[in-house]
């Protein structure tokens, strides 16, 4: 039979735990979005990530931002999607 997602029983920080170093994308509660390896996190889901790729929308326009590592607050993350790519440049 067929498993339903819904059925597995997986606390989110194990489901984030998978994803240690993979290219992770991350949108914050600014709408900065940002792209990286994730390195680390905490209980509180505060992040450090490698190679990182930050997209800010700014009244000139969108700026992109190329950084080597980056620690992120875990309370201004908005959403997590593992193996995502991030917008379209």
């Amino acid at each position: 039979s067929e498993i339903n997602p819904w059925q597995l029983k997986m606390q989110p920080l194990e489901l984030v735990d998978k994803y240690i170093g993979s290219k992770i994308y991350i949108v914050m509660k600014s709408d900065n979005e940002i792209v990286g390896t994730l390195l680390e996190f905490d209980d509180f889901v505060n992040m450090v990530l490698a190679d990182v790729t930050e997209f800010a929308i700014t009244p000139e326009g969108r700026r992109i931002t190329k950084l080597d590592q980056i620690l992120l607050y875990g309370y201004n993350i908005t959403m997590l999607v593992p193996d995502g790519k991030g917008p379209e440049v």
